[in-house]
């Protein structure tokens, strides 16, 4: 039983390594340095990503920070508005409730002063009547025309006691 394949060949066994050597270098050569080239590269542009993506982290934390910040400050500035619109409202309704007192006092003062004054026209048109009456009366007492100067003299005595029975 002799299997040729089994058998050791010594020529086979030097052809089989010197064979495998050329392979080897040739694949060191031309396979292995550009595979491993390949793998330096891919290594590179992964720790390049891992690092863009730690500066996209960053940047985000940063801008959210920022967009907080932001808010913060727009929260208070709404506040001050809100808080110098509420002032101003009711410096107005103030301001408005004082013009419409002085107003309302200005009105009344003048409804005052007229009254006032009706008050005297209609006392002095009641004086102007009686002084009137008084001379017609007096004429028919007298049976005769008063004279200018009689009206005249009358009108005055009469507004005299008028003027002490009203003091």
């Amino acid at each position: 039983m002799n299997n040729p394949l089994v058998q050791v060949d010594p020529g086979l066994f030097i052809w089989t390594i010197v064979t495998f050597l050329v392979l080897v270098a040739l694949l060191a050569k031309f396979a292995w340095r550009p595979l491993l080239q390949v793998l330096e590269a891919r290594r590179q542009m992964i720790a390049q990503a891992v690092d863009d993506a730690d500066r996209a982290k960053a940047d985000l934390e940063r801008v959210q920070q920022d967009s907080a910040k932001i808010l913060a400050a727009a929260r208070v500035d709404a506040e001050a508005i809100v808080a110098r619109t509420r002032t101003a409202a009711d410096r107005l309704g103030e301001e408005l409730r004082q013009k419409a007192s002085a107003e309302a006092a200005g009105i009344l003062q003048k409804a005052e002063r007229e009254i006032q004054l009706e008050t005297s026209r209609a006392i002095e048109q009641v004086r102007r009547e009686a002084v009137e009456l008084s001379v017609a009366i007096a004429s028919k007492i007298l049976h005769r025309s008063v004279s200018t100067e009689d009206n005249l003299a009358l009108i005055e005595n009469t507004i005299r006691e008028l003027d002490t029975i009203k003091h």
